[in-house]
């Protein structure tokens, strides 16, 4: 049987220039990285069988923590008419929400990479899908848990003390190599996308216990506590209006909480006569924990614009901010991208955090906004 292969992927090159003064020694107010992400896909159609490889790497001139690599994908997938088997170290995303991605709890946070919890470390699984008319059921095995990765103490973005890495805190006796589960039911009929899921297993939020180590120096030990965890994410379509829902009801030895992001995206097609489509978004954020919650998105409004003017370099942006209904708090975020050719692009990030008060989960960044640039060759 012939395998026929597909390479693809980029190289980028990235600068982050961060224009307040740093609020911790020996960080830098710039800081410059390459990254490679190729994909290479093996597939077999008279076996219905593929194999997906795609590693990554960063080098970084500031924080030896960003320098890193990681297997994002190295999968074996096999498909029949109404069953799917996917084995290896896989990514997989669930949820609907801009803003926040709460529901999203299979893959671990790659929080080196950014703080929009877009990045994902490749998580070691065995995911059998059943496809139904009626809808689609998986379920998840996930035999070893991928901690949470932290700027080192001479990057940006950190916490205070810095967060120790290496050797975190679990709940479980069998430490990272606890057998996790989920499952999932998920259907799409008409307008509506709704997903349904039940997770028992490793949180991947860690709490950060401050603690002294045998030379008396504070730091921060990353906990891994066992949770029981029920999510849903709902999309519906009507028109030009998208409306979304990410909510949870999550429970540990501890305690228990509720949480939930919901909202809408208008977009008007065609503005003005133009080719431009113009989107307006909006999110509320809740948390039963309230202030206590060592999440920012607790009580909090989101609003944005998508700009796209679907011209030949899909030129587009992203513009919201966050806000904080109790404190005033604010966390700006801005988007753009642009291909400068068929294998070039340009992208841009802006980060601001604003009125940043001394209880918040985001304090150690109030110095850190930055505008970062990348320009990707494509392969």
């Amino acid at each position: 049987m012939a395998w026929q292969r597909d390479v693809r992927g980029d190289i980028a090159a990235e600068s982050r220039l961060f224009w307040l003064s740093q609020q911790y020694a020996s960080q830098s107010p710039q800081d410059y990285s390459v990254a490679l992400r190729p994909e290479i896909h093996w597939r077999n159609e008279p076996a219905a069988a593929e194999v997906s490889f795609a590693p990554f790497v960063r080098a970084d001139s500031a924080d030896p923590e960003r320098s890193h690599g990681d297997v994002r994908e190295f999968t074996l997938s096999v498909a029949r008419t109404w069953w799917e088997l996917h084995i290896g170290v896989g990514r997989v995303f669930w949820g609907t929400a801009e803003s926040n991605h709460l529901v999203d709890i299979i893959n671990q946070t790659d929080l080196i990479e950014n703080i929009d919890g877009e990045d994902k470390l490749g998580q070691p699984m065995l995911n059998l899908a059943f496809v139904r008319p009626w809808g689609t059921v998986d379920v998840f095995v996930l035999p070893w848990f991928r901690e949470r990765t932290f700027p080192g103490k001479r990057g940006r973005l950190r916490a205070n003390p810095e967060v120790r890495v290496g050797k975190p805190s679990y709940e479980s006796a069998a430490h990272e190599h606890h057998l996790d589960f989920a499952v999932r039911y998920s259907v799409s009929e008409g307008g509506l996308d709704l997903g349904v899921y039940q997770f028992r297993g490793t949180a991947r939020d860690p709490l950060l216990m401050v603690s002294q180590s045998a030379k008396g120096a504070i730091q921060v030990v990353p906990r891994y506590e066992q949770i029981d965890q029920t999510g849903l994410d709902g999309l519906y379509a009507l028109g030009n209006w998208l409306f979304k829902l990410e909510a949870l009801y999550q429970s540990n030895s501890r305690s228990s909480h509720g949480a939930a992001v919901g909202g809408f995206e208008y977009t008007e097609t065609a503005v003005a006569g133009t080719a431009y489509d113009l989107g307006l978004l909006s999110e509320l954020h809740w948390d039963s924990r309230g202030d206590h919650a060592p999440t920012p998105f607790n009580h909090d409004v989101f609003v944005g614009v998508r700009w796209a003017l679907n011209d030949v370099w899909s030129s587009q942006l992203l513009a919201g901010a966050v806000f904080d209904v109790s404190t005033g708090d604010q966390l700006i975020n801005v988007e753009a991208e642009r291909r400068l050719s068929e294998r070039w692009k340009v992208s841009m990030e802006i980060r601001a955090f604003e009125g940043v008060k001394r209880r918040d989960p985001l304090r150690s960044l109030q110095q850190d906004d930055y505008m970062g640039l990348e320009i990707a060759r494509y392969f």
